[in-house]
């Protein structure tokens, strides 16, 4: 079983086990570090932590929005550019694509400008790292731990024995989850708890 944060004693031992995003940021907010950020950047605040060095809260960025048209050419920072719903008709026709969607990556590169408070980095910066064109940014997908264990799960043709997959795939993640072991996806982790699943 996963023991209390209180009694693990370093990093390497935090990092064998899941945790999630609200128990990291209740750890954070408990020990007087960030508290804000994705999982892995709260991963990191606690990393520091064990390392000791404090990373103190950082004072929220306001974004204010200007009233002016959005062109190729318009700087995102000086703009106060936020991935909203009103800009999504832009980028469509921008890129020629109906029901236009942001990318995981378009949201790590608007971060990042915020972050670093890139003054230089324009609409058509952000159409180039949607269209591939450029690496400015790439979401951090370590944190979809369970999202990749449910996905391989799925694809194990063992999965189609239960009708409901997620629920055995539940109950399979709460096994790893909770314990050192890697938080993947096995057939020899399904065979073990295999009599535990027969109902699911």
């Amino acid at each position: 079983m996963r023991p209390e944060f209180k009694e693990i004693k370093s990093y390497q031992e935090f990092s064998k086990y899941y945790w999630y995003r609200e128990e990291l940021q209740e750890i954070c907010k408990r020990l007087g570090i960030e508290y804000r950020g994705n999982k892995t950047e709260l991963n990191n605040c606690i990393k520091e932590y064990y390392n000791g060095n404090l990373i103190k809260c950082q004072k929220k960025i306001s974004v204010k929005k200007k009233n002016e048209e959005l062109t190729l050419d318009t700087k995102l920072l000086d703009f106060g550019f936020a991935l909203r719903n009103e800009y999504r008709d832009f980028f469509g026709k921008q890129i020629g694509v109906t029901n236009f969607r942001y990318t995981a990556d378009m949201a790590a590169a608007v971060k990042k400008v915020r972050q670093t408070k890139d003054k230089d980095f324009t609409i058509k910066d952000l159409i180039n790292v949607y269209s591939g064109k450029s690496d400015y940014a790439k979401y951090d997908n370590s944190s979809c731990q369970w999202n990749k264990f449910y996905h391989d799960f799925c694809k194990d043709n063992v999965s189609n024995q239960h009708v409901n997959k997620m629920k055995t795939a539940s109950m399979l993640w709460k096994k790893v989850r909770e314990s050192d072991l890697e938080k993947i996806y096995t057939r020899k982790l399904y065979e073990k708890h295999e009599n535990e699943l027969k109902n699911s």
